[in-house]
């Protein structure tokens, strides 16, 4: 008991360390990222902050694993290193025994992972996207302040308008973007409308500005060949940056128990891809205790690049099955089968090296009889 909780502890620790720094990394790049839209008039600023609050369990999800990954290889390798393996070993802890106390804070990481990814980060998705979707909050053209010309230097574009109600219905509107043709010369469109409001398409998830009763004006400045068109409703798709905080997918908001419910193959390859982040970590861990394996010469951080490796193909593995199985396609089985190969993998690197040098041995006592 004194062993498995001094491994626990140890194991923990590291971990926690690990996914302190890698989220702090993680939240700061994708913070930075978000500031830049803000900066653009693509985002509300007031809004930033809690969006990311919001999806931090998303990040979770996949940094924790990584950091019981990172953490066993580190904490193993130390114990190694200063031959207190070499003590247990002595002392009768055996490969089997080592994996089982291993497995004991990876269940504990394994039940937290699948809180989240069941639950809290769908949940936290889902109040993101409605924050996002608020009249009252949300980025670009819904983020209009009354009575002021606002820029959105994203796509050079002016906007105005004199009143907006509550329920982000836009009175007076006012839009003006420049542009330039192949031969360089500067083009504007002008709208004017008596109302106006953002329309949210849920099933692509795309956004629309929906004008009534204006007009459209396009043409150049200085000359007299302008266009005017005269319209009682008139309906635009409000671009969305590319990598941007709103290209999330759509169906990481619903709840588990819908995707349950739901037969398309898309809501099928997102609830195999929550059960498959908690399915991982206790098979990783397995790994990374193997992989852990070192001495004083080698060091403990030797073998720390081609155990990213694994990790890397692991995940990407997961991706690639998930993407195919949205599309209908890919091996039978969804996602199980990647969990198959590297537990099949975990099980070799535990097991391999007991079993050849039983192997030898019997060849040996063989060749001496």
């Amino acid at each position: 008991m004194k062993i498995l909780r001094y491994l626990t502890r140890d194991v923990l620790t590291h971990m926690a360390a690990v996914s302190f720094v890698l989220l702090v990394i993680i939240f700061s790049g994708r913070f930075v990222k978000y500031l830049a839209e803000a900066a653009v008039g693509d985002l509300s600023a007031d809004i930033l902050l809690p969006v990311m609050l919001y999806r931090l369990p998303g990040f979770l999800e996949l940094i924790i694993p990584l950091g019981l990954f990172i953490g066993i290889l580190m904490s193993y390798g130390r114990l190694y290193v200063e031959s207190e393996m070499v003590v247990l070993n002595a002392c009768g802890v055996s490969p089997t025994q080592l994996a089982g106390y291993t497995l004991v804070p990876a269940l504990f990481v394994t039940f937290l992972v699948a809180a989240l990814s069941l639950y809290v980060s769908p949940l936290g998705a889902s109040r993101s996207e409605a924050l996002l979707q608020d009249p009252g909050s949300s980025q670009g053209l819904q983020s209009l302040a009354a009575g002021r010309f606002q820029t959105r230097r994203s796509n050079n574009t002016v906007s105005y308008a004199q009143t907006i109600s509550a329920e982000g219905l836009m009175h007076a509107v006012f839009l003006s973007q420049r542009s330039r043709d192949d031969d360089g010369r500067l083009r504007m469109v002008v709208t004017v409308a008596d109302e106006g409001e953002i329309r949210f398409d849920s099933a692509t998830g795309a956004r629309y500005l929906e004008l009534r009763n204006g007009y459209r004006y396009d043409g150049f400045p200085g000359r007299l060949d302008y266009q005017v068109v005269r319209f009682d409703r008139f309906g635009e798709l409000i671009p969305e940056p590319e990598g941007g905080i709103r290209t999330a997918d759509p169906v990481d908001g619903r709840p588990t128990l819908q995707l349950l419910a739901s037969g398309s193959a898309e809501d099928r390859a997102a609830l195999q891809w929550r059960l498959s982040l908690p399915l991982m970590v206790p098979i990783v861990a397995v790994i990374a205790m193997c992989l852990s394996r070192t001495d004083h010469r080698r060091g403990r951080y030797i073998k720390m690049a081609p155990a990213f490796l694994l990790y890397l193909v692991y995940l990407v593995l997961l991706s690639n099955a998930r993407s195919e199985m949205e599309k209908g396609g890919g091996v039978p089985g969804g996602l199980w089968w990647v969990h198959l190969i590297f537990l099949a993998l975990a099980l070799m690197m535990l097991y391999g090296p007991t079993f050849w040098s039983r192997f030898r041995y019997g060849r040996y006592r063989r060749a001496q009889a």
